[in-house]
């Protein structure tokens, strides 16, 4: 009775199948000449990221099959976990800039998973050393990630591309994320991570919880890599949630 149980349960639980990849695709690949890039064109309101003008080299897209409406499914790249944003009919496509070498990518939804990991030969492909990535755990919600690098410069949704090359991906108005800012050639000293509660639509007073990913010379072997969470009550308040030094 009891293997009978354990049979028909597995037969009733989602198979990795459901998560279908359009790309990448898993082996070798030569992404030489394919456009790709740290930023992404916003529409107002940002529901989701936009793959507009990102070549087939530098986008995750596929379909997860009986995943549950208005939820985001999770992405994991690389080792950071970050949500996913699907339309009705459970497609997923966000641009990710990938480095040379060895990546590997993972679609999670619920029970559901499905893992990709390929390798680009194009050896002189930009890099990002850094890369910084915030989402959170509430719908409706708008969080702002603001990083200020050694030199000065302060990039956010109102200035989204340093002088120093430090770019912002997106700006998120309407819940989970991910905002994304990378550098290719980060200036060495003190970095200061904060992340403004801009606001939200209904209950002003649910706590939302922001994550926060750092990841230094990504990629390599002296690749280091935090996470931190923060519970944000108050929208308005711009909450330090780390400071650190590169290299």
């Amino acid at each position: 009775m009891f293997i009978r149980s354990v049979l028909l349960a597995l037969m009733a639980a989602p198979a990795s199948a459901q998560v279908e990849f359009d790309s990448p695709q898993g082996g070798w690949r030569y992404s030489a000449g394919e456009a790709a890039g740290f930023r992404q064109q916003v529409n107002y309101p940002a529901a989701s990221v936009n793959a507009a003008g990102h070549g087939k080299m530098a986008r995750i897209k596929g379909r997860i099959n009986g995943h549950a409406k208005n939820e985001p499914a999770k992405l994991v790249a690389n080792g950071i976990p970050m949500p996913l944003s699907l339309d009705e009919s459970g497609r997923f496509e966000r641009p990710y800039a990938f480095g040379a070498g060895s990546n590997g990518i993972e679609i999670r939804s619920g029970r559901m998973h499905r893992r990709v990991q390929f390798y680009d030969a194009y050896a002189d492909k930009p890099q990002s050393r850094l890369r910084v990535v915030l989402s959170w755990d509430s719908d409706g919600t708008d969080l702002d990630l603001h990083v200020i690098s050694p030199d000065g410069a302060h990039v956010f949704y109102g200035d989204r591309v340093a002088a120093n090359g430090g770019a912002l991906d997106v700006d998120v108005t309407t819940g989970f994320g991910p905002e994304i800012y990378a550098s290719v050639a980060p200036p060495v000293g003190v970095y200061h991570v904060y992340v403004n509660y801009y606001g939200r639509g209904g209950d002003d007073q649910q706590v939302t919880t922001a994550q926060v990913a750092i990841v230094t010379q990504e990629g390599t072997l002296s690749e280091k890599r935090q996470i931190v969470q923060v519970p944000l009550r108050n929208p308005g308040e711009l909450t330090l949630i780390k400071s650190f030094s590169y290299p």
